[in-house]
């Protein structure tokens, strides 16, 4: 039974990116007009508006019609489910073939870590991860190797900053 859900799955979401290239970008009215109003879309009212009245020539109103597949709505770009976690239990009902997580803002770094930990060993893709590169350990260096590589990162700096100065004084001659 899970395949035929992956292939319509696979069919809806052809048919979501097909209709968003269609999908007007929907702004508020007249905020092409003022700097004041930005174009976060804003529901028009009033009596006499042109996009509440859907006039020829003023921008598209959103509706219900714009809406994408059913089978689409809650699919990551990548195709997957996204499925928000908060502890690590959550992920003893996860299907990693159809499902990926997003790791909740307001967990912690122990309960991210767990979360991270189990995620490895199941094969679960997490979206929300930052991949840093593994630190050298503290213990490892000497207390004056780590004064030494503070040093030469200081040097880099400085070097980096007259030349970013020099450009623009450069197009200020011009």
């Amino acid at each position: 039974m899970a395949e035929p859900r992956t292939i319509a799955a696979e069919k809806a979401f052809k048919l979501r990116k097909r209709a968003k290239k269609k999908k007007p970008c929907f702004v508020r009215q007249e905020s092409w007009k003022y700097i004041r109003l930005k174009e976060n879309w804003r529901r028009p009212h009033g009596l006499d508006n042109k996009v509440r009245k859907r006039f020829k020539g003023w921008p598209a109103r959103v509706s219900v019609g714009y809406r994408g597949p059913k089978g689409a709505r809650k699919l990551h770009p990548s195709g997957f489910e996204e499925v928000r976690m908060h502890n690590a239990e959550g992920l003893k009902k996860i299907d990693p073939k159809t499902q990926v997580v997003r790791i909740a803002h307001t967990v912690g770094k122990r309960t991210r870590a767990k979360i991270l930990a189990e995620a490895r060993e199941k094969g679960i893709t997490i979206l929300n991860v930052k991949l840093t590169k593994p630190e050298v350990g503290k213990e490892e260096k000497d207390g004056k190797e780590a004064e030494e590589t503070v040093a030469e990162t200081k040097e880099e700096m400085k070097k980096k900053e007259p030349e970013e100065e020099e450009k623009p004084r450069e197009a200020e001659k011009k």
